[in-house]
């Protein structure tokens, strides 16, 4: 090895090193001092170093309650995401190369609209005069309006449509490395296509199925806009939470420390379920 080639990959990735120092790990550095600030009404927020933010969090029913939520809502998106993009994924391989692009764009749409707007547009389709309701009780399905805004199965609704293109292609990629021709054998002994989809396509989409959920959750345990516009007081998560404890309490320390635990509690959710997959992949399809 020439001298001075080791340093060479660390001089390449200095930019990239830099910009994730400086956009990243230094707000949640700032943010996680932040957290051990004391707070008053009168006094604003004092440069004291205390626990008195997290036993508040962790001592109150509240905050269990709220966190409970989101982590509900941010399964319940992933288990929705992983049924609903599984089929999609496994037809998506299967396609011919100009339809499969076609797809691709479909599939991606939702990501290319702004997330303010495509929130409203959902708000306009669950609400009690919303396009939903008015066509049932149009055609003499119900009488009264179904109440799907500011509930938690409308904030699932709305996070499903803008998070299944992640479990999609995550999966999708997962079988771009499956051989055609394990298929084709076990068809050729006699395996029926249920058979096959489940002891050949099954766990070779499971690393894309993991991926994705890992994704899929975590982007939906921290969601902001669509709890906030779907969701609204009634139903509040931690990142809704965060946000009044910021610009409507002005508890910023509060604040900080329900940050901290969220991301704490997201990261800690993610290594256990990527060990207990892991763990069990090998003999679970056997």
């Amino acid at each position: 090895m020439k001298p001075g080639s080791r340093g060479r990959p660390w001089a390449l990735s200095a930019p990239a090193l830099l910009l994730f120092v400086v956009l990243l790990m230094v707000p949640l550095v700032m943010t996680f001092i932040l957290s051990f600030h004391s707070f008053s009404f009168y006094g604003g927020i004092a440069p004291t170093f205390s626990l008195e933010n997290y036993a508040e969090v962790l001592g109150d029913s509240y905050f269990y309650e709220i966190f409970g939520r989101t982590f509900a809502i941010a399964l319940a998106t992933t288990v929705i995401c992983a049924v609903v993009g599984l089929p999609q994924a496994y037809f998506l391989s299967r396609m011919r190369p100009f339809w499969r692009s076609v797809m691709i764009l479909v599939v991606l749409g939702p990501l290319l609209i702004s997330v303010v707007v495509r929130t409203l547009g959902w708000a306009i389709l669950l609400g009690n005069k919303g396009v939903i309701n008015t066509a049932l009780r149009d055609i003499g399905l119900i009488t009264s309006p179904i109440r799907m805004m500011y509930t938690s199965g409308g904030i699932v609704l709305a996070l499903v449509h803008v998070m299944v293109p992640f479990m999609i292609l995550a999966i999708w990629a997962a079988l771009q490395r499956q051989d055609p021709a394990t298929e084709a054998a076990a068809e050729s002994l006699g395996a029926r296509p249920f058979t096959i989809f489940r002891r050949i396509v099954l766990p070779q989409a499971m690393p894309g199925v993991l991926s994705g959920s890992l994704i899929v959750f975590s982007l939906s345990a921290s969601a902001f806009a669509t709890p906030a516009i779907l969701g609204g007081r009634r139903v509040k998560v931690v990142s809704t939470t965060v946000y009044d404890e910021f610009l409507n309490t002005l508890n910023w320390p509060l604040g900080a420390a329900i940050a901290i635990l969220l991301l704490v509690s997201v990261l800690t959710i993610m290594l256990a379920w990527n060990k207990l997959v892991e763990k069990r992949f090998a003999g679970v399809f056997e």
